[in-house]
């Protein structure tokens, strides 16, 4: 374990060896992740609903599962240890009201979706449901039900989006490991701006139910402190549902097992590192130089490093127009069946792109989808070079806190400073986020590593050598955050 006495501070691998030897009981680990819920409702607004009920049903997980421990007999692989999930996600017992006005919360919440379904199989202990933007629209985490979503390192910025209550969550010890949803970048900006792990898997390896009205831009992926932690979550809910029609079958092997030997994997690994998708993005000059020392430890490993960029169809604008015509229609069929007259009491910005995600045609629609699809034959071709692509995953830092786009940066939608991000939604790729470093600000920056289609251990992998390298060393929110 580390150094710490804290339960709260440890990761999942760590809670679950205490567990085993009698060191620590889940009902230590819980009560110690409830009182940092609490810290990170009290200083970021990370959670949906933190109250007595939610409070009482946590412990008597916890005790049930310390039950199960002293007899020798652990539900799973995560028995006893907290999670939390994303307010997009069913949770059975928990209204899932998607950060807006519209849901009714009076309805039965009587089902899990298929990665909470796996969570509760496998003895894990819900402390709540965390904040997300109305209907998971935007890259940053604010919405007309629950209020501003702040970022731990500084609470006059965001935590990104859109699930911005997990990434703040895990960061501040509130539970080792969450749930999100990634439509366009949505694990992986709060992971990158709250100094955290992220993995938005392979489309369909970890089963998803209800559809999303976004399609197949939508992906459930783990969070958590460390890159072994996240395999251990990928462990979890790759476990096939068949309410998803699109899922995957059964992983090859073990993501935790393919984390040995993380560093000895990546000799020889060619590696394409793209600064700014040449030459497209403005990257901030301190992101650029925290990725670039990254990427040079790849060298050091061993791995066979050069620059080199993918060809993204006819550029970015290309990528960006066509996603914008496929998360904008999205957004159109999320909101319809509540009627013209809910336009009002919804979040002004989600208002403008239903508008013009309504003006598009099916002819549109599939347009963008020829778009998508020479996307993904481009980076087929480009993964037959390259094993593993590298790039910032957000080209700044968190910024204030309640915008869509930072002050005066020219951008009008959130998609202009995720460029990194949703085109690997739009390809269906595994990329993960990884903290390597922090901003003079002391802010936390994030590497994005990208891989071929089902390629998800080799992303987790190179991550794992990453992380062994010691580039996340020192990565946490300031003791006052913590409290």
């Amino acid at each position: 374990m580390t150094g710490s006495t804290d339960p709260a501070d440890l990761t999942a691998v760590e809670l679950l060896r205490g567990y085993r030897s009698g060191a620590l009981s889940p009902v230590e680990a819980t009560r110690a992740a409830l009182a940092r819920a609490a810290r990170a409702q009290e200083l970021t607004n990370a959670f949906v609903t933190l109250d007595d009920a939610v409070r009482d049903e946590a412990l008597a997980g916890a005790e049930a599962s310390a039950r199960r421990w002293q007899r020798g007999e652990p539900a799973g692989l995560l028995d006893g240890v907290p999670v939390t999930v994303k307010d997009m996600i069913l949770q059975r017992g928990a209204p899932t009201l998607r950060g807006s006005r519209l849901v009714n919360p009076d309805l039965a919440w009587d089902e899990d979706g298929p990665s909470v379904a796996r969570l509760r199989e496998h003895g894990a202990v819900f402390l709540g449901k965390t904040t997300t933007p109305e209907f998971g629209w935007k890259g940053t985490t604010d919405s007309p039900l629950n209020g501003v979503t702040t970022n731990p390192y500084d609470t006059g910025r965001t935590t990104g989006g859109s699930s911005g209550g997990s990434g703040a969550a895990v960061a501040l010890g509130a539970g080792p490991l969450s749930l999100g949803t990634d439509g366009g970048g949505s694990v992986r900006i709060p992971a990158a701006f709250c100094g955290i792990v992220a993995l938005k898997a392979t489309y369909g390896r970890v089963p998803l139910y209800p559809a999303s009205p976004f399609g197949t831009l939508a992906h459930v992926g783990p969070m958590a402190r460390d890159v072994r932690d996240t395999a251990l979550l990928m462990d979890v809910v790759s476990g096939a549902d068949p309410r998803d029609w699109s899922q995957l079958g059964p992983p090859a092997g073990g993501f935790v097992d393919a984390l040995d030997g993380a560093a000895d994997g990546v000799r020889g690994l060619r590696v394409a590192y793209s600064a700014s998708f040449g030459g497209q993005v403005p990257v901030d000059r301190q992101v650029a130089a925290v990725v670039r020392g990254a990427v040079e430890r790849l060298s050091d490993l061993g791995a066979y490093v050069e620059e080199a960029d993918p060809r993204l169809c006819e550029g970015l604008a290309a990528c960006q127009e066509a996603f914008h015509t496929l998360w904008f229609s999205g957004a159109a069929r999320v909101v319809q069946p509540y009627g013209p007259q809910a336009r009002e009491r919804m979040d002004p910005g989600l208002r403008e792109i239903v508008e013009l995600g309504e003006r598009y045609s099916a002819l549109d629609y599939l347009a963008a989808v020829d778009v998508r699809m020479a996307l993904g034959q481009s980076m087929g071709r480009f993964h037959q070079t390259y094993d593993v692509l590298v790039t910032p995953t957000v080209p700044i830092t968190a910024f204030e806190a309640g915008a869509e786009v930072p002050k005066d940066s020219g951008y009008t939608r959130w998609t202009g400073w995720t460029p990194f991000t949703y085109p690997f939604n739009l390809t269906q790729q595994p990329a993960l986020s990884l903290p390597c470093g922090v901003d003079g600000a002391g802010l936390p920056v994030g590497l994005q590593l990208v891989a071929a289609r089902h390629r998800d251990a080799l992303v987790l992998r190179t991550a794992q050598a990453l992380y062994e390298s010691g580039i996340a060393d020192g990565i946490r929110p300031p003791e006052s955050a913590v409290g």
